[in-house]
């Protein structure tokens, strides 16, 4: 299977996919020449012309526009989407969007692997809240099960 990478796919997790999904094809739309800036309703004719399979993207604003949504149609490609929670950026929302990809992309793979005909799939996103991502133990309120006193520390 052949899967490209929509160009709004951060380029840092094209080598991260092909770690995960190595007995698969992966090639992010900057890496291939004259490729980038394609706009979306020609780039799913483009990919489908090229052999490619899947599109892997987190617009997900294309499945509300007639135009772009026909295309998908048209193309016959599967569709992977995710969404990228633009509110945290940086180092949260790359980690959190490659977390989410590298969770689902290997069960929506297997699940393609079985369809017959072209499927849509949503990856379900990975919480970045900080809250949702850790927790955070104080042993001198809340003391874990087993934890010793203190002062038996400091007496041994």
């Amino acid at each position: 299977m052949r899967l490209l990478l929509d160009e709004n796919v951060p380029r840092p997790m094209a080598d991260i996919i092909r770690i995960l999904v190595k007995q698969h094809a992966i090639d992010h739309v900057h890496d291939l020449p004259g490729w980038a800036g394609t706009k979306d309703v020609a780039l799913y004719d483009r990919a489908r012309s090229a052999g490619f399979d899947v599109m892997v993207t987190n617009d997900t604003k294309q499945m509300k526009r007639p135009m772009e949504v026909e295309a998908i149609a048209r193309s016959g490609l599967h569709r992977i989407e995710y969404r990228q929670n633009n509110k945290h950026g940086g180092l949260v929302g790359l980690g959190t969007a490659i977390a989410t990809v590298c969770a689902g992309l290997p069960h929506a793979i297997a699940a393609l692997e079985e369809s017959r005909g072209q499927r849509l799939i949503s990856l379900n996103g990975i919480d970045p809240t900080r809250g949702g991502r850790i927790q955070v133990l104080d042993p001198a309120s809340v003391r874990p099960p087993h934890w010793p006193d203190i002062a038996d520390l400091s007496a041994s």
